[in-house]
């Protein structure tokens, strides 16, 4: 089979690439996914569809990767399981739906590390352009585009102290972490729509499928990149009765297998760096030794409290309640069924010093065991602390010639000294936060990590043992000048030193996001679709207070 474009991944990415590239009706796209789809009345199906079934969508290994990573150093040799969206739409079927944009400074640090095009005025037209924001569009958002984002009206007394205690704390209250300033504390954006979740394959490839210049194979595990000359010319790759088939590009290969899949391809396909390639025995088509380096991630630290008061929803996790539960969704979409269960955030700063926030607050109204993946079976609430920028990078690695074979995951979450420093001030801010007025009566016992733990060993010690991850994972595939001997592609995806081949994910990020990252990935799909169909970008946009909010 012979198609103009052959897309690897139909994911967060590859949808909207999807759709985009065969809007042009002479264009014929191939999308390839290496999951199944969900039947329209599986369990899958409903889970993915219901907000607030996070935890089965993560435990079921059919739609998720589920890849077990390398011990980390740092974390007593733990190995961390990094889920990944294994069905059309990829992470955004199987995510928390958390709709975070990041700091406009993010991107300008992104055009500093060699990437023109991408700054803040450069991709702000394209958050417009992607969203359709419950709340109406102004200067900052946009109200017509295919990314759903609702704008939710928290009513939860502790999400309520929450937003009270950071005023009483000396903290600003922000309109719109999306917007004007993400700086502060305010309500948390998700991509819902009425009452569901809308991942790219809902917004994006579901209304485009219909079109007969696109067509979807399913379970359809790519094996490596084919080429010519060093032009990419198609792909190989293992169909759902275990058989390997060819197909080709007129134009162009794009990966948007992400963080984990797009270098591994890449590396299968004889290109990047050549000593680990010859180790493993495949043949050196290109070398490049970022592939599969600069791979970051937002470490995750967890406090759990009593709550004094019967307002936590650690009632409705019970068999008969959660059945009632998904009645009621079922017939109006509505409840708790229809939340995401992270209603407000806090975007802080771990010292006064840096330049903007590196501090992300979230607090839903449970107690959760993360080992289990259970309830705690009394009235509590969680706070995550996560860290936006750490330091510490980490790498994907091959552990063998075999495609199917997963690869070596090494994050090195708190490898640098100053990510430690960083998450510990953190923990001295999370509870002066809880401290305000605004909870008392309503906090009691900090059930985890506990008051004793308070010197900076103890809790070094308990990071070590605690630490997780967001599963924001990026980086390992990224965009640089050609002077950067560590750039994979250039700013508009296009792998060094072979032809049409293109990257369109989030491993071509240079550096990680203020916060969650499945709506910047969204964002470069919709930006660089234009540039693979050779369109003008759209016009910068340059906001006169965004400069203010740092």
């Amino acid at each position: 089979m012979i198609f103009d474009y052959i897309i690897v991944g139909a994911g967060s990415a590859g949808c909207v690439l999807a759709n985009r590239l065969s809007a042009v009706a002479s264009n014929k796209v191939l999308l390839l996914e290496a999951g199944s789809e969900n039947k329209p009345l599986s369990r899958e199906a409903l889970n993915e569809k219901i907000p607030s079934a996070v935890v089965a969508n993560l435990k079921n290994e059919k739609t998720n990767w589920s890849f077990v990573g390398a011990e980390e150093p740092k974390l007593e040799n733990r190995r961390l399981t990094h889920f990944r969206g294994k069905t059309l739409g990829g992470s955004s079927a199987i995510n928390g739906m958390v709709f975070i944009r990041g700091h406009a400074l993010d991107f300008e640090n992104w055009r500093q590390l060699g990437c023109d095009g991408w700054s803040y005025a450069d991709v702000l037209p394209y958050y417009k352009k992607m969203e359709a924001y419950s709340a109406g569009g102004d200067e900052f958002r946009g109200s017509e585009g295919l990314s759903r984002v609702f704008r939710p009206s928290p009513k939860n007394p502790i999400d309520l102290a929450f937003l009270k205690a950071a005023e009483e704390a000396g903290y600003p209250l922000t309109q719109d972490i999306n917007g004007f300033k993400q700086e502060g504390f305010g309500v948390l954006d998700r991509s819902v729509y009425n009452g569901e979740r809308w991942s790219t394959a809902r917004a994006y490839l579901d209304m485009s499928r219909k079109r007969r210049n696109l067509k979807v194979i399913t379970e359809a595990v790519t094996q490596r990149v084919l080429f010519e000359n060093n032009k990419a010319i198609g792909v190989i790759y293992r169909n759902k009765d275990n058989q390997l088939e060819k197909v080709f590009a007129q134009r162009e290969v794009i990966l948007s297998a992400g963080a984990v899949g797009s270098p591994h391809i890449l590396m299968h396909s004889g290109i990047g760096p050549s000593s680990h390639l010859k180790e493993i025995g495949i043949d050196v088509i290109n070398s490049l030794e970022g592939v599969g380096r600069n791979l970051i991630d937002h470490p995750d630290f967890i406090f759990k409290y009593e709550c004094l008061k019967p307002v936590s929803i650690w009632p409705q996790t019970r068999p008969f309640s959660k059945l009632a539960l998904g009645v009621n969704w079922l017939l109006t979409r509505g409840g708790l069924a229809s939340s995401n269960l992270f209603e407000v955030v806090g975007c802080i700063r771990s010292e006064p010093e840096i330049d903007y926030p590196d501090l992300q607050l979230t607090i839903i109204p449970i107690g959760v065991d993360f080992d289990e993946w259970s309830a705690l079976r009394q009235h509590a609430f969680s706070i995550h602390l996560g860290l936006m920028r750490p330091y510490s990078r980490g790498y994907i690695r091959l552990q063998s010639a075999n495609p199917d074979d997963h690869p070596s995951i090494l994050v090195n979450y708190l490898n640098d000294e100053r990510d430690r420093l960083a998450i510990t001030r953190g923990i001295k801010l999370v509870r002066n936060l809880v401290n305000q007025k605004a909870f008392s009566g309503l906090k009691g016992e900090e059930i985890f990590p506990g008051e004793s733990i308070q010197s900076k060993q103890e809790i070094y010690s308990c990071l070590s043992a605690n630490v997780s991850s967001q599963w924001h994972l990026c980086g390992t595939a990224r965009m640089g000048s050609s002077e950067d001997q560590n750039a994979v592609v250039d700013r508009d995806g296009q792998v060094f030193g072979v032809s049409s081949l293109r990257v369109v994910d989030a491993s071509i990020m240079p550096d990680i996001t203020n916060g969650n990252t499945n709506a910047p990935t969204i964002m470069l799909a919709e930006k660089l679709s234009d540039t693979i169909l050779g369109k003008t970008p759209l016009q910068r946009m340059e906001p006169t207070l965004w400069s203010k909010q740092i």
